[in-house]
């Protein structure tokens, strides 16, 4: 886990941690402290960008702007998030440095993403995933990204705003009273923001719709970001023609495995959400608050929150969540770069070098990771990338595309993290067997498993028991 998710965390943080992050972010810029006022960007407080100090003649439109936001609160649903405020927010910190896309940029994503799905073609037995290709500037990948922001969000968002509640004394829950609601409000503001000021920085820097892992778009839509791409590529000594077709085929292969291994992203973000039920606060905190502050005063419990004192701890639930987020993430992204590199290899002469930034860009933790550490909690990281392409890579030259893309038709059949610190072991088990053969294994196995457990108060017949109905059915390999 990285930085605690949503403002929880104590108000004297690592700041040259930040900006290591991040060093063109200007002092007190960003969530850093959601729930204090600089959390919001009003004009005119320290720490929102204003030239210093509080600005008397700002008082009345920093008035009409905490008026208007309450009551877009009232009437956003009472959700954990203010999503609302968030996209608003993004958009209007993106204003000022993305333009509108020109009929060149648009042509040139939806030729590069043609010619990639041509030569992945001969690379996957997956065929074509998405139907239509865009070209997005960054406001536009707020908005078609926010959706499933809102799944990614909304488990993690839901419980750190109740973990507190839950372990708060009843005795206090009932002093509080109508304080509580409100809290949930400016919590649902507080979050709001946060994730506004990190949608905005990603949108400037991230690259496609699936850079981090998953298909953050609608489905069956290859979408890139042209102007990103440009800047991306100032930093590289390849044709920017080279680095767009490179990139679209990272984009379009991801789209040919989610969309043709229909249980991968609900996978995904099941790990997302059972990471967050793991989320607990320590009860002893909560009666310390009940001892020393006044549930009447909002301000006391809003800097008892910004200390640290509602800090969740990393539960063994949380850890293993995150574990099996982190192998399914590596799996995928092994996938997708030994797929493209075969696709492409030897069609770019700079296949190879983009290769290995992307590598480093994804398994270090780029910009899409840390911003999505910081709104979570979660690094989608894959750290086991490099083993992971090379299982995909051996597997495919072992089995061939067909037997290789076979191991994604169940859950239960593609590699463990145990399967990763040996990828050679793995291929080279004479166990492995035919995929389709270990479905017909498992489902052999649930089927028997239902005829032995008859319904309570029924007798097993002749035929329902004997000798081999004593033995477990055979674990299913691979």
């Amino acid at each position: 886990m990285s930085d605690v998710p949503f403002g929880f965390g104590p108000s004297d943080r690592d700041r040259d941690r930040d900006e290591d992050r991040n060093p063109d972010r200007r002092p007190g810029e960003g969530p850093q402290d959601p729930f204090g006022m600089s959390g919001f960007g009003f004009p005119g407080m320290p720490g929102t960008g204003g030239p210093g100090g509080f600005d008397v003649n700002q008082l009345g439109q920093m008035l009409t702007q905490l008026g208007q936001m309450l009551s877009q609160a009232q009437s956003s649903g009472g959700g954990p998030v203010n999503y609302d405020l968030a996209a608003q927010m993004a958009r209007q910190q993106l204003a000022a440095t993305t333009s509108s896309l020109t009929g060149a940029q648009r042509a040139a994503v939806s030729d590069a993403v043609k010619l990639a799905e041509l030569w992945l073609d001969t690379a996957t037995a997956f065929p074509s995933g998405a139907t239509s290709t865009q070209a997005w500037s960054a406001s536009e990948w707020v908005n078609a990204s926010l959706p499933t922001w809102k799944r990614l969000c909304d488990p993690v968002a839901q419980r750190v705003s109740g973990a507190w509640l839950e372990a708060m004394p009843e005795e206090m829950r009932n002093a509080a009273g109508p304080m509580l609601a409100m809290l949930s409000q400016m919590g649902g503001l507080a979050f709001g923001s946060q994730l506004g000021h990190g949608l905005a920085q990603l949108a400037a820097e991230v690259l496609t719709s699936s850079e981090i892992g998953i298909p953050l778009g609608p489905d069956r839509v290859a979408a890139l970001l042209p102007e990103n791409i440009e800047k991306f590529t100032k930093d590289l000594d390849r044709p920017a023609s080279e680095v767009m077709i490179y990139l679209a085929a990272r984009e379009a292969a991801h789209h040919r495995l989610f969309i043709h291994v229909p249980w991968l992203k609900e996978r995904l973000l099941g790990a997302v959400e059972q990471y967050a039920r793991g989320i607990r606060v320590d009860a002893s905190r909560i009666e310390e608050l009940a001892r020393g502050i006044d549930p009447a005063n909002p301000a006391a419990i809003q800097e008892a929150m910004q200390s640290g004192l509602f800090t969740p701890e990393t539960t063994p639930e949380q850890k293993a969540a995150l574990a099996r987020l982190e192998t399914l993430l590596a799996l995928v992204e092994g996938w997708v770069d030994a797929v493209v590199a075969d696709a492409v290899g030897e069609r770019l002469p700079g296949a190879a070098a983009l290769r290995e930034t992307l590598r480093r860009r994804r398994a270090s933790g780029g910009p899409a990771e840390q911003t999505f550490a910081t709104v979570v909690g979660l690094e989608l990281r894959p750290r086991r990338l490099r083993a992971a392409a090379e299982l995909w890579r051996l597997l495919g030259e072992q089995r061939g595309l067909d037997g290789r893309e076979a191991l994604w038709e169940h859950p239960d059949l593609i590699p463990t993290a145990e399967d990763l610190d040996d990828p050679a072991g793995f291929v080279g088990r004479a166990e492995l067997g035919d995929p389709i053969a270990e479905l017909e294994k498992l489902a052999a196995r649930e089927q028997a498993a239902k005829t032995e457990d008859p319904p309570a108060g029924d007798e097993p017949t002749d035929t329902e028991g004997g000798d081999e109905g004593d033995q477990p059915p055979p674990a299913p390999t691979g």
